[in-house]
């Protein structure tokens, strides 16, 4: 008769074979040094190129900051905000605010002074858009969940009410917003000159990159927004309440879009009530390309994005409003759904 228990030296039950883990695939990582290196030998000269490149991904960074809560949006909430402009606006106006109550140390030759006002006005921007974001979302996105079109009417007519109160409180007409007082000039290498807070600004989307994938990685609540993102009838079987999960992302994402928009209405140096709007196209080309849903798929589209503007805006200043648009045409061919997509839809 056979024993229920092993012997002492029978060799151990072979454990169950570990579930394979998704190998990152690199390949879209890869499109950007490509376009990187095609552009060098087009702009023939190297600091010129150097000075392009760091632009473009400066500018990619900022992007990648005001789209990322709009990706994270669509990808869990399914909802098309086409009013997601007003929040950057709301964050570019603030900044305004907020170097005009703090000129004295904005003007200052002192760097953390300077780091202090931008900080400040970062900060201003995320929590006003934040705030505008809880009425957005309760008055005209929540009857419309489910209901694409009517969210597309709605929500632009929301930005265009957003811009109207706008022009009300800081007026019609574009104001300047200049560089902190020791963030301004460049650094040089070489031949090559870049813009001081070019370089801030991309440290600073590197960062907030950062704290997404951590927190979308490896806390539960993003478990939570990356499995509402697969199946959120799935999530809801489990007993969360994903109307608060809605709600949070989408505050979220208006936060990030303000605090972005500080951002941009700095390196634009000045701001109009259609800022916001100007940069719509932009925001959507880059979650298209990216792959809905996809936080690295924003990142890389956002860098792809501020690149090949900056290149083609140097190279062919007449074809570079169409230029993203060819870009995204063409990664469609390739990837239908996007470089890193994360949901059929």
């Amino acid at each position: 008769m056979s024993s229920a228990t092993s012997s002492p030296g029978a060799a151990p039950a072979a454990a169950p074979d570990a579930i394979p883990k998704a190998s990152f695939d690199g390949r879209p990582l890869m499109l950007v040094a490509a376009l990187m290196l095609l552009a060098w030998p087009a702009i023939g000269s190297s600091s010129t190129w150097v000075t392009l490149t760091v632009a473009g991904l400066a500018m990619g960074m900022i992007i990648f900051i005001v789209a990322s809560g709009l990706t994270l949006v669509f990808g869990l909430m399914d909802v098309l905000n086409f009013g997601h402009g007003v929040f950057i606006a709301i964050g570019a106006y603030l900044a305004v605010s907020v170097f005009a109550g703090l000129a004295d140390w904005s003007t200052a030759a002192d760097v953390a002074k300077n780091l202090v006002v931008v900080a400040a006005a970062m900060l201003a921007g995320a929590v006003a858009a934040g705030v505008v974001g809880v009425a957005f979302e309760r008055l005209l996105v929540r009857p419309v969940y489910g209901q694409h079109l009517k969210q597309i009417l709605i929500t632009m007519g929301g930005m265009i009410v957003g811009e109207e109160m706008i022009k009300v409180i800081w007026g019609p007409t574009p104001i300047a917003l200049e560089l902190p007082e020791a963030l301004r000039g460049v650094f040089t290498f070489g031949d090559a000159a870049v813009e001081k807070f070019r370089l801030l600004a991309a440290a600073i989307g590197i960062a907030i990159f950062v704290a997404l994938l951590l927190v979308l990685n490896r806390t539960k609540l993003g478990l939570l927004i990356r499995a509402g993102v697969q199946d959120r009838e799935m999530v809801e079987c489990l007993g969360y309440r994903i109307r608060r999960l809605f709600i949070g992302v989408f505050v979220a994402g208006a936060a990030l879009a303000g605090l972005g928009g500080a951002l941009w209405g700095i390196n634009q140096h000045g701001v109009s009530p259609q800022i916001g709007s100007s940069v719509n196209v932009l925001i959507f080309i880059v979650i298209i390309i990216g792959g809905l849903g996809s936080t690295t798929g924003c990142f890389v589209g956002a860098l792809l994005v501020g690149l090949m503007a900056n290149y083609t805006g140097f190279l062919a200043p007449k074809v570079a409003m169409f230029s993203n648009i060819g870009l995204m045409v063409a990664i469609l061919l390739w990837r239908p759904q996007g470089l890193y997509p994360v949901a059929n839809r």
